[in-house]
């Protein structure tokens, strides 16, 4: 009975989160659902801008700090590893929830694009970046990170492993082309409202700062050398190639190359 408890736990936080990031297609497009990124509850500007502010501050506190190895160790006293996994994306997706709900529009237009081309652009810059997202997710291991795998091991009784450090596809091009979907998706919009602008200026700061000083920590802490080399090869978030340092070696001058 307990295994199959975990692995109804596991699959209820899984549709808890397909739900939060389907809703979350059309709360930053603006259109579609009753409450988005620039229709909610009014408040006076400045109101606005502080809860918005604590939501997103909300999201990365709790986002980042449950996906650290040491509150993991700690966390993992009280809750079985084997819906650890599943815990955290359930809080994630509530906490997510709660700031797609509570969030204050601040409708104050920044730019606003009338080319019915240009907008097309747009508007497919944006699906594509969301398409990124998820299809990132199966380029790596779409049931581990959303804890189906582990349920499923313990309700089968079979251990569980680690997943091999592999490069697919995006992951040639750039180290986190999930993270880059989602600065796509949040940025590719013909009418950019203030409240959207606070949105992804935000988003991209929180995801920079928090890929670049915590997850490529820990993944250099699990994949030692193997990652330190892909981090030398791949750049972190932008498509663009990797600049050759050449040096001099003193005594022979001659070229040495090294990426």
């Amino acid at each position: 009975m307990s295994r199959l408890l975990v692995l109804a736990y596991g699959a209820a936080c899984y549709a808890v989160f397909l739900v939060t990031f389907l809703y979350a297609i059309p709360f930053v497009a603006g259109r579609g659902v009753a409450r988005h990124i620039d229709r909610g509850v009014d408040s006076p500007a400045l109101v606005a801008f502080g809860i918005d502010l604590a939501l997103l501050g909300l999201f990365a506190i709790q986002h980042s700090g449950m996906a650290r190895p040491a509150f993991k160790r700690w966390w993992t006293r009280f809750v079985p590893t084997s819906i650890e996994r599943s815990t955290y994306v359930l809080v994630s997706s509530l906490v997510l929830l709660l700031l797609f709900w509570q969030w204050r529009p601040l409708p104050y237009p920044v730019w606003i694009v009338d080319a019915p081309a240009a907008r097309a652009l747009l508007f497919a810059a944006s699906a594509l970046g969301w398409l990124l997202v998820l299809s990132s997710t199966f380029l790596i291991d779409h049931l581990d990170l959303f804890g189906l795998r582990q349920a499923w091991s313990h309700a089968s009784r079979r251990p569980s492993f680690e997943a091999p450090f592999v490069t697919r596809a995006f992951y040639r091009i750039v180290r986190h082309p999930l993270m880059l979907g989602f600065i796509v998706a949040f940025w590719a919009t013909p009418e950019m409202s203030l409240g959207h602008l606070l949105f992804a200026v935000m988003t991209t700061i929180y995801i920079v700062v928090a890929v670049r000083f915590l997850e490529e920590r820990d993944l250099v802490a699990l994949h030692g050398e193997t990652y330190r080399e892909y981090q030398r090869r791949v750049p972190m978030l932008l498509p663009w190639p990797k600049r050759r340092v050449v040096a001099r070696d003193a005594s022979t001058h001659s070229p040495a190359t090294r990426a």
